[in-house]
């Protein structure tokens, strides 16, 4: 049974809500730094290295560019709409309930895989750093603690990440430090920094290879719509908290794409799968043991803030009759959905206990997308549409325009793979959408 919204809670936005308002600015801006600055970035410099060449900084700086652009849209409609549910809800509205139910499907199982995968990369190669136990064992503890915070209470979640986060940018900044550090004796190769182009792809597709990469580092600020509920002032906080945190990303991943490419030669570095580790190499060393810890608490960051969206995303989904009314069950004390924590954390251990890193990590790429191309679609839509929030975060019309085709355009360059592995949830989504509009046409009362 869920409480009763406080009079605080309906006088911060004017929208009455039975989840505790308790996210404030700063929270809401470390929560989406901390999942965009994941564990992919330990081994994207060097794939960026061998799409682009040695100036791995340019399609870093472009990706920031095109993530911003989405990343207006959902400024936008969340400040207008802080409700749980995120892309499910904007997509319902402008499009009606099919429409919405399949582009939450898809957000919702992107999370949901998303989680498997790190639950199996913390169960691998980087915990066998420090210990050796069966992966069976360590997955099940670990999601089933990260499940026991997430339940636990948003605030204790969030105070978790503000720590993770710390060591997780601690770790980036420590590589940016000692790059800078073998430059400043004169050991790097600078000249790199202004090489763009490979063997294979001439300046300009090899910077556009580069770019689809680096874009998936930036993925994981649209997780954050599903807390605005949650926020105590999303109108104003929300715009703020996310610019704020794709900035600090976009320097951060600059500076490591820089040093990555002056201290370590190109090719060397494309070849590598522990890119920043050639770095630190570089530089003396450091014991192997306090790089797997950082990873390690980077992908239990990743995980527990992905694990908060697709709970709060099956919730409000829920909400909205697109999911089973029983996962719109809030924890009387707690305030948080705790049926939807559960039921997803159970797909999320399936997954893992079944998959691979590989299999699970294809799919996400494809989904979040069409994800994208939805919520964009959304807003340009909605904005001819009375109601909403009146004094909500506008974005200029162009750049919805120009993000839908960016999306376009990296879907392109999505591998064959990934097609085949996608596809059909994708279709699977699109089939239950239809089976849903059927049933609540079927339901409606008659005229």
């Amino acid at each position: 049974m869920s409480s009763a919204p406080t009079g605080t809670d309906r006088a911060a936005t004017g929208v009455s809500s039975p989840l505790k308002r308790a996210v404030t600015t700063p929270l809401l801006y470390v929560f989406i730094l901390g999942d965009v600055l994941g564990a992919g970035v330990y081994v994207l410099v060097g794939e960026v290295a061998a799409a682009s060449g040695g100036a791995v900084w340019a399609p870093l700086l472009l990706a920031l560019g095109l993530a911003l652009l989405t990343a207006g849209s959902y400024a936008e409609l969340a400040t207008r709409y802080p409700r749980a549910g995120g892309a499910a809800h904007y997509t319902s509205l402008a499009f009606g309930p099919v429409v919405g139910f399949f582009v939450g499907f898809c957000m919702l199982t992107a999370g949901i895989v998303s989680v498997g995968a790190l639950a199996l990369g913390f169960a691998g190669d980087y915990l066998g750093e420090l210990a050796t136990l069966p992966p069976t064992v360590v997955i099940l503890v670990f999601l089933g603690l990260l499940a026991a915070l997430n339940a636990w209470g948003i605030r204790e979640s969030l105070r978790a990440n503000v720590v993770a986060t710390v060591v997780e940018v601690a770790g980036l900044l420590l590589v940016v430090a000692l790059g800078a550090w073998v430059m400043a004796r004169g050991d790097g190769g600078t000249d790199r920094l202004v090489d763009l182009g490979t063997q294979d792809a001439a300046a300009l597709p090899a910077l556009l290879a580069g770019a689809v990469l680096a874009f998936y580092a930036f993925v994981g600020f649209e997780t954050s719509v599903n807390l605005a509920e949650e926020a105590v002032q999303p109108r104003r906080s929300y715009p703020v908290a996310l610019f704020g945190a794709l900035a600090t990303a976009g320097v951060v991943y600059v500076a490591v794409g820089v040093v990555a490419s002056a201290v370590v030669p190109t090719a060397q570095l494309a070849e590598s799968s522990g890119p920043l580790l050639e770095v630190v190499d570089a530089a003396g060393g450091l014991p192997a043991w306090l790089f797997a810890t950082i990873a390690l608490v980077a992908l239990a960051n990743g995980a527990l803030l992905t694990g908060i969206m697709t709970s709060r995303l099956s919730y409000g989904m829920a909400r909205q009759g697109l999911l089973p009314a029983p996962l719109a069950t809030v924890l009387p004390r707690r305030r948080t959905p705790g049926v939807a924590i559960v039921v997803t954390t159970l797909l999320s251990l399936l997954l893992a206990l079944t998959g691979s890193i590989a299999t699970l990590a294809a799919t996400l790429v494809l989904l979040l997308l069409v994800v994208f191309i939805g919520v964009n679609a959304a807003v340009l839509v909605l904005r001819r549409r009375p109601g909403g929030q009146d004094d909500h975060f506008r974005v200029p019309l162009a750049m919805p325009v120009l993000a839908i085709a960016s999306c376009l355009v990296l879907l392109t360059q999505v591998e064959a793979d990934a097609w085949r592995r996608g596809l059909p949830l994708v279709a699977v989504g699109a089939a239950l959408a239809f089976l849903a509009g059927r049933r609540a046409r079927a339901e409606a009362p008659l005229a």
